[in-house]
């Protein structure tokens, strides 16, 4: 469910973010509708992250007061039935030190340790070692083809290369050069000058809401990934369940398979999954 989808979307050229997934259907999924199960009322987890909730109930998703730690992010795909069972103590703590204090406070041995940085199921970040000791993608050489239509270079293998990504190219060029796109069907990179790798918009597929807009078209602020700082946009939604989005000014390296997430203010609205 996690680590398959996490193999086919490099497959397929993608940069996933397993996170959103993991959030979805195994923590506030499986995991919840376990504790509901085992008569649990609520359930509280570790993220850094607020909810408030309204009068009539209508829950809201916010930013942690440790905004350096907020993972908000990551939980767009939260339901309001979801959002109604659930609790985030630590996202009103303002720092981490607070935290560990707390934690020694009530003994918990979690308290002395080490913040997670990587994908869990990679602690070593080396994803090409990951998904290539997976046995089911394999370094296949093929081709580094400039914007132009020229070819500059060979690779070995298009999973380990993602949008706007600069070091380990091996290419001689007059200028500094960036992959730009990656066509996983044809086993090719491409790369590209700084300005090729800015987009003044994107679409994105699935999304879902947590507090839905009232109309078709609105203007809002979006990130395109985790440490992007919200940047404006006009949004429209479209018939199939998708969106497209136009930045109030070109944004750098937009990644299929990245997570693409709305805010108003402190508070997450919904996203979807990143398509082109």
């Amino acid at each position: 469910m996690i680590i398959g989808d996490f193999i086919d979307e490099y497959r397929s050229g993608h940069t996933p973010n397993p996170c959103v997934r993991c959030n979805r259907f195994i923590k506030f999924g499986l995991l919840l509708d376990k504790a509901r199960e085992l008569g649990a009322e609520m359930l509280a987890t570790g993220h850094y992250v607020r909810k408030t909730t309204d009068p009539d109930g209508t829950c809201h998703l916010r930013t942690a007061r440790n905004i350096r730690k907020d993972q908000s992010y990551f939980l767009y795909t939260l339901s309001q039935q979801q959002l109604s069972r659930v609790l985030f103590p630590l996202g009103e703590i303002e720092s981490k030190d607070k935290v560990r204090r707390l934690a020694h406070e009530f003994g918990l041995p979690v308290a002395e340790k080490s913040d997670s940085q990587e994908i869990c199921f990679i602690p070593d970040d080396d994803y090409v070692a990951f998904l290539e000791g997976s046995g089911q993608l394999v370094g296949t050489p093929g081709d580094i083809i400039h914007v132009n239509g020229q070819t500059v270079g060979r690779h070995q293998g298009a999973h380990r290369y993602t949008i706007g990504q600069r070091k380990g190219l091996g290419i001689a060029w007059s200028e500094p050069l960036y992959v730009t796109a990656i066509d996983a069907e044809r086993n090719v990179v491409i790369v590209g000058e700084q300005p090729n790798v800015f987009a003044e918009g994107l679409k994105a597929e699935n999304v879902s809401w947590i507090i839905a807009p009232q109309a078709q078209e609105f203007a809002g602020n979006c990130k395109i990934r985790y440490r992007h700082q919200p940047v404006g946009c006009l949004v429209r939604l479209t018939a199939d369940g998708g969106c497209e989005v136009r930045f109030d000014e070109p944004q750098k390296a937009v990644t299929p398979g990245q997570a693409l997430v709305f805010y108003r203010g402190d508070e997450v609205l919904g996203g979807g999954r990143i398509v082109g």
